[in-house]
C-alpha cells in the first residue's frame, strides 16, 4: 500500500486566476541574473529561479494558434516562467494595420490563458537590450519565419544573433487574417445575422438600399424555414394518416366480410328471410282458401237408387220461374206453393 501511495500521481491545482500585468520591477528574485544557454536551461538550471521566457504579439482575435504558440513557449524548459508582450492599438495600427479588438481587449484575452504567467502592457516594436534587461529576460519565443517590419528583414535577426531566440511552430490553418477573410467573404451572412440580432444599418455601416436587402432576404428565409417545418409537419402527418388507413382498411374489410356474411345468411338461397316468407305465404293461402263441408252433414249420394224420391211439392216446374228479385216472379212463386198446398189437402 506504502508503494501505491508513493506512485500514484498528485492532483493538479486548477488555475482559478488570471495572469497579473507586469510592473517595473516584475522579477522578484533576489539572485544575481546570469545568462543562460539553451542546455543550461533544458537542464533545468539554474535551481532558484525560473527560466525566464517571452513572447510577443498582437493576439488579435485570439484564437487556438495563439493558444497553442504560448503553450510551446511554456514548455520549452522544465522550469519556466512565461511573460507576454501585447502592442498597443498605436504601434499595431502603424506598423501593421487596423484591429478588431482593441488593446484592452487583447490584454484581457492574455491574462486568461492559462499558459501565460504576466502580461507586459504596450510591449515595444522592436526588443531593445534595456527592455530585456529590465525584464531580465532570458530567452525569447517566436515561428522561426523572418518577421519583416518597421524597416527591418527580421525583427528578431539581433535576438537570434545574440543566442536568446527559441523557435515555435506555428498552427497551420488558423490565423487572425485567416477568420478576418472568412468576415469578408461572408460578409452579407454575417451583416444579415446581425440585423436580425437587432443591430441598426448604421451601427454596421449598411447602406439604405442593402439594408432593405439584408432585411428581405431574412423575410425570405424565414418563410423558406417556415415552409420547410411545414413539410416536415406535412410528411409526419401523412405517414399518421396512413398508418390510421391501414388500421381503418383492415377494419372495413372484417365488417365488410362480417355484412356480408350475415347478408348471406339471412337473404340468402336457404336463409332465414326465405323461410319466413314461404311460411307467411302458406298461412295466407290457407287464409284466403274456402273452407270444407261440415262433418255433421250427410254426404250427398246422386245414385239413382239409393236417394228417394223428392216430395210432390219440391217439384221444381220445368218452366223456369221468373227471376226472384222481381216483385212479379216472387207473387207467382208463393201462388204455385199454394196451389200445391190445395191439391195435397
Amino acid at each position: 500500500m506504502e508503494e501505491l501511495e508513493h506512485t500514484c500521481p498528485q492532483p493538479r491545482t486548477t488555475l482559478t486566476e488570471p495572469a497579473i500585468f507586469a510592473k517595473e520591477t516584475s522579477c522578484e528574485c533576489r539572485a544575481p541574473h546570469e545568462k543562460l544557454t539553451v542546455e543550461q536551461a533544458r537542464l533545468g538550471t539554474p535551481v532558484d529561479r525560473p527560466v525566464r521566457v517571452y513572447a510577443d504579439g498582437i493576439f488579435d482575435l485570439f484564437h487556438s494558434g495563439h493558444a497553442r504558440a504560448l503553450m510551446q513557449a511554456k514548455n520549452l524548459f522544465p522550469n519556466s516562467y512565461l511573460i507576454v508582450g501585447v502592442c498597443s492599438d498605436e504601434l499595431t495600427h502603424k506598423y501593421k494595420g487596423f484591429t478588431v479588438m482593441t488593446e484592452e481587449e487583447r490584454y484581457e484575452a492574455l491574462r486568461h490563458c492559462r499558459y501565460v504567467d504576466e502580461v507586459v502592457r504596450d510591449a515595444p516594436w522592436t526588443l531593445t537590450q534595456e527592455f530585456l534587461e529590465k525584464h531580465k529576460i532570458d530567452f525569447v519565443a517566436h515561428d522561426d519565419i523572418p518577421y519583416s517590419s518597421a524597416g527591418s528583414e527580421d525583427v528578431y535577426k539581433h535576438i537570434k544573433e545574440a543566442g536568446m531566440f527559441v523557435p515555435t511552430q506555428r498552427t497551420e490553418g488558423i490565423s487572425t487574417s485567416d477568420l478576418i477573410t472568412r468576415i469578408v467573404r461572408d460578409y452579407d451572412v454575417y451583416a444579415r445575422r446581425n440585423l436580425q440580432r437587432g443591430y441598426t444599418a448604421k451601427e454596421l455601416n449598411v447602406s439604405y438600399i442593402n439594408e432593405k436587402k439584408y432585411r428581405l432576404q431574412n423575410q425570405v428565409d424565414k418563410m423558406k424555414e417556415k415552409v420547410r417545418t411545414v413539410e416536415e409537419k406535412s410528411k409526419h402527418f401523412v405517414y399518421r394518416v396512413e398508418e390510421k388507413s391501414h388500421d381503418l382498411i383492415q377494419k372495413w374489410e372484417e365488417k365488410s366480410r362480417e355484412f356480408i356474411g350475415n347478408f348471406l345468411e339471412l337473404f340468402g338461397p336457404d336463409g332465414t328471410w326465405k323461410q319466413m316468407f314461404q311460411e307467411r305465404s302458406g298461412r295466407m293461402i290457407q287464409a284466403f282458401s274456402p273452407g270444407g263441408s261440415p262433418s255433421s252433414s250427410p254426404p250427398r249420394d246422386f245414385s239413382p237408387s239409393r236417394s228417394p224420391s223428392p216430395p210432390s211439392r219440391w217439384v221444381v216446374p220445368r218452366t223456369s220461374p221468373p227471376s226472384p228479385s222481381s216483385p212479379k216472379g216472387a207473387s207467382a212463386s208463393i201462388s204455385s206453393m199454394s196451389e200445391g198446398d190445395e191439391d195435397e189437402k
